[in-house]
């Protein structure tokens, strides 16, 4: 290499880490004046709640996500005043968080750590407790509430929201938007026509490692975007599946984990029996979850959880089902729909939904920077910050592992189609400029783990994890080989010497957003209640919300139809009625179920 090229990659890297090293400067400016890392988002971000008052909201939801967002709470901006779960684990949950492993209490840690409270009869003279979210919405203003956070279910989250905008309260809800793309644009519109917040869980936008690396892509530093490859890979396998959990014999005897719970609590009691020191506090929490896990029995057919009539899971409106042909058949009562809601259409939207969302979300971010970048350096007058909605998508999905105990996919691989930013539609096709994002998501084998890899002209950048980012220069020959000690699955074959990382930051600095999400929403709700100024908004709108929502439910109905899907402009267009699920309707030979629910109009 000659002397010219190495001062340019010298002079190059060295700006990729005054790039990188903003982010520790404001972290490190906001330690020292008394912020903690983990609370730096509003440092960052320039919000702040003034005085003591926070918004009062009641959560409806409690399960796996629902303590998330619990856990995330500063009480310095939301006060919780009511809760709601049919489920009498999730109640149990809400107040003592998750103690079966150091990881989970530390993310569900509950509202009586949250707050300080030491029991849950000290919590309840501070919070409201329903079974029926349509009944904590009902008694909202009498309880003092102003808000509420949807934990539901997919398929509730359109009737809890729309239910509570007009109920005048403003809402965060869980990604996704909604079970379809109608049910998004009903939301929107409610939000618009009630002048109320509404925020979607897609924690990547208050991510600051994700923001970096719009700034990073932005300034130029890895070149023009050309490709990104991204992936979720988890080791859920038949009988080790996070999503098909233990439940009580009461509900279903003959299925395969049945007895686990059963089996659990015996085997701890007997190590709680012979606990002494430290452990006898260790194995009694754990006992006492399990239990209260075990006690979800009542939704088989209704019954009492504590002073509370709790109906069963049938009148709730969940449904049983049967799946199969021939001599194979799979029976599901409603509870098991309730408990496993992830894994049925009526009720979820699989594997896309659930991880793809994220980090498409993600792509589509980091392709709107790109154009900014374009836009820059052709000095147009054209808006930055827009994001970039995709042409199309190629899908290949199916079941592999899993078999009838289910409807979700276990296995995705895509193929979305982006414009370029000189992506011209009138030319020719072979000459339209595209930017392809390839994404899979598996189950059975978690290598790799999950993260996304943003290809540029002058570089790569990596993200994994949420909670770790490097760039890698490219040199005179292309390579893109990358070091074993980045935590993503990477080719490896690819021509060129490997390279050496100039620059990233350390994974126990970065919060994955849960936190700041929530504080910028209360604090958006309390600056500009009336929603008047549109730049006092969470950074999840409806409108950017609904554009993760199309991606990620037209991307189901293409695995649904075997073939490519092109992407309607309108379908991301919150005011405009045109829908995938209606155009699928409307066309006889597209082949698919239309008595699915996400396809019901």
């Amino acid at each position: 290499m000659t002397d010219k090229s190495d001062n340019n990659t010298n002079t190059n890297d060295q700006n990729v880490l005054e790039s990188l090293s903003r982010r520790e400067f404001i972290i490190g400016s906001a330690v020292a004046v008394g912020v903690p890392a983990v609370g730096a988002g509003s440092f960052y971000y320039a919000y702040k709640m003034t005085g003591k008052n926070p918004i009062r909201v009641g959560v409806v939801g409690t399960g796996d996500e629902g303590q998330v967002l619990l856990g995330a709470i500063n009480p310095e901006y939301i006060e919780v005043k009511s809760i709601a779960d049919i489920r009498p684990y999730n109640q149990y949950r809400a107040f003592y968080g998750d103690c079966y492993s150091p990881t989970a209490i530390k993310v569900r840690p509950g509202l009586n750590s949250v707050y300080g409270w030491k029991t849950e009869s000290e919590a309840r003279k501070h919070i409201k407790v329903y079974t029926d979210y349509r009944e904590l919405i009902k008694n909202a203003k009498a309880d003092g509430i102003e808000a509420v956070i949807i934990g539901l279910p997919l398929h509730l989250h359109h009737a809890a929201a729309v239910c509570a905008m007009k109920a005048g309260l403003h809402v965060l809800t869980e990604k996704l938007m909604g079970h379809s793309v109608a049910k998004c644009k009903e939301m929107a519109r409610a939000a618009y026509e009630t002048k109320k917040h509404l925020a979607t869980g897609h924690q990547r936008h208050y991510n600051i490692l994700y923001q970096e690396a719009v700034d990073t892509i932005r300034k130029g530093l890895i070149g023009n975007i050309h490709y990104i490859r991204a992936q979720w890979h988890r080791n859920n396998a038949p009988g080790n599946d996070s999503w098909q959990m233990p439940m009580p014999v009461e509900i279903k005897r003959t299925d395969s984990l049945a007895q686990k719970l059963n089996n659990d609590l015996k085997s701890w009691t007997d190590r709680l029996n012979k606990a002494r020191g430290v452990e006898i506090e260790e194995w009694s929490k754990k006992v006492a979850q399990k239990k209260a896990q075990i006690a979800d029995h009542v939704l088989a057919s209704g019954g009492k959880y504590l002073d509370q009539d709790i109906k069963s899971a049938t009148d709730y409106g969940y449904e049983d089902g049967k799946f199969g042909g021939g001599g194979e058949i799979y029976e599901r009562p409603a509870a098991e729909e309730l408990l496993r809601w992830r894994l049925w259409r009526r009720t979820g939207g699989g594997l896309m939904v659930e991880l793809g969302s994220h980090q498409l979300d993600a792509a589509s971010i980091f392709l709107a920077a790109n154009n900014d970048l374009y836009l820059d350096q052709t000095n147009s007058s054209k808006p930055r910050g827009e994001k970039i909605h995709p042409l199309k998508v190629h899908v290949s999905a199916n079941r592999n592992l899993f078999q009838l105990d289910r409807e979700a996919n276990d296995h995705i691989t895509t193929l979305v189609e982006f414009p370029a930013p000189d992506y011209n539609p009138n030319t020719r096709a072979g000459e339209k400029r595209k930017i392809c994002v390839q994404y899979s998501t598996v189950n059975g084998n978690g290598f790799g783990g999950y993260g996304e890899i943003v290809y540029g002209t002058d570089g790569t950048l990596i993200l994994t994890s949420e909670n770790e980012s490097e760039i890698f220069r490219s040199g005179d020959t292309g390579g893109s080989k990358v070091t074993a000690k980045v935590d993503v699955a990477l080719d490896t074959q690819s021509s060129g010497p490997a390279q050496t990382a100039v620059g990233g930051v350390a994974k126990a600095e970065v919060s994955r957003g849960y936190r700041e999400e929530l504080e910028h929403w209360a604090w958006c709700i309390r600056v500009n209640p009336d929603c008047r100024n549109e730049s006092l908004q969470p950074r999840c709108t409806p409108k950017i919300a609904l554009g993760d929502s199309v991606i990620a439910l037209v991307t189901n109905i293409a695995s649904d139809l075997g073939k490519s899907v092109t992407f309607n402009e309108l379908w991301f267009d919150p005011l405009s009625d045109a829908t995938p699920e209606i155009e699928i309707a409307q066309d006889k030979t597209a082949g698919i179920n239309m008595q699915r629910p996400e396809y019901s109009l």
